[in-house]
């Protein structure tokens, strides 16, 4: 049985990607246009992206403004990081399915819910911390704005 399981988990790494693949990156450097093309295509063809892009701008003004320290910065870029990976798998997921299916199965619709409810819920999770983090600061200064006048 211990023998089955550990042939398992090798077969994997056993499977060699040229063989199977259309597309394989000769190199780091064609690895890396790959990858900035994907970001280009979500930014010309997803609009949920471009609209994450001005969240993501007026969260970084936001914290500029109010001079967020180090800790608060690692925190926001960690969580805003996780909503443009969670959109980018689903865009992934998205095209995947769509490729594969001549008429939308229940699984695939599945696949592609399940994927816009990660998205969902990482940028609520986002809203909660960047209200956690920036919303004290900002009172605060709108407070000391309010007296001075």
């Amino acid at each position: 049985m211990i023998k089955g399981v550990w042939r398992q988990i090798r077969s994997t790494a056993k499977i060699d990607p040229a063989r199977h693949s259309p597309i394989t990156s000769p190199d780091r450097l064609h690895s890396f246009a790959y990858a900035l093309s994907g970001c280009l295509y979500m930014l010309r063809r997803q609009k949920n992206t471009r609209i994450q892009l001005l969240a993501s701008s007026a969260v970084v003004a936001a914290g500029l403004w109010l001079d967020i320290d180090a800790g608060d910065w690692a925190i926001l870029i960690l969580t805003m990081g996780g909503v443009w990976v969670a959109e980018f798998i689903n865009a992934a997921i998205e095209a995947t399915v769509n490729l594969q299916v001549n008429e939308l199965h229940p699984m695939a619709k599945v696949a592609k819910d399940v994927a816009a409810a990660a998205v969902l819920i990482a940028a609520v999770v986002a809203l909660l911390v960047g209200a956690l983090m920036l919303g004290p600061p900002l009172a605060a200064k709108l407070l000391a704005s309010a007296a001075s006048n």
